[in-house]
């Protein structure tokens, strides 16, 4: 008789990655990065039962993590190469972060709570993952010094995509943003064109904070 799990269902990280799989996710490299990732270690510690289950997580300051399979498919649109330098534009507890770090060279992340930047700096520390720079700021302005960036992943909700963001996504890169607002969102994947940014097509239907600007 096997071990029961210590995860509520019965999940596991396998199951999640079948559960990636079924919502559409076929790249290896974020299979296989979803695989080697401990969500327990990226969720608060009075959730981490449901770290497997394929559902939002409150992480405080009222936040939210989103479900591991939605996650998983802003960052295989996002498609971050080896050689890319990604940003990311919320960072939560860090899941998506190191999901992206696995696959990047280098990503910056811009929190706006303090309180969650240091949560996840210790989470990605404690997972072995040392190519992110976790910044305290405002999101919607990005970071122009380390600009520009192939891959751009917001995770928070905005009608449009930021000029500031659009204007420091490199050419040919592509970025990930849920559009829309009052929880009617649509994650819309974009790409730089000729120095225009293009909508390339709809990730998914979803619900997500919106994007405020400035810092608490």
């Amino acid at each position: 008789m096997g071990k029961p799990s210590r995860f509520e269902g019965g999940a596991s990280p396998s199951t999640l990655v079948h559960t990636v799989e079924a919502a559409g996710v076929t790249d290896r490299r974020v299979l296989d990065a979803v695989r080697s990732t401990p969500r327990e270690g990226f969720v608060p510690a009075e959730y981490a039962s449901l770290a497997y289950v394929d559902a939002p997580i409150p992480i405080g300051s009222d936040q939210v993590t989103s479900q591991p399979s939605l996650i998983a498919q802003m960052v295989a649109a996002a498609r971050p190469g080896e050689d890319e330098r990604v940003l990311e534009v919320g960072t939560g507890f860090g899941f998506q972060t190191a999901l992206l770090a696995r696959l990047a060279r280098h990503v910056w992340s811009i929190e706006r709570h303090a309180d969650l930047a240091d949560e996840a700096r210790d989470n990605l520390a404690a997972a072995g993952v040392d190519n992110v720079t976790v910044l305290v700021g405002d999101g919607t302005q990005g970071l122009p010094e380390h600009a520009p960036y192939q891959g751009i992943v917001v995770s928070a909700a905005a009608p449009s995509v930021p000029d500031p963001l659009a204007d420091q996504l490199a050419e040919g890169g592509r970025l990930v943003q849920p559009v829309g607002a009052g929880g009617d969102e649509r994650v819309t994947l974009f790409g730089k064109r000729r120095g225009r940014l293009v909508e390339l097509g709809m990730v998914s239907p979803a619900s997500f904070v919106p994007l405020i600007g400035g810092r608490r």
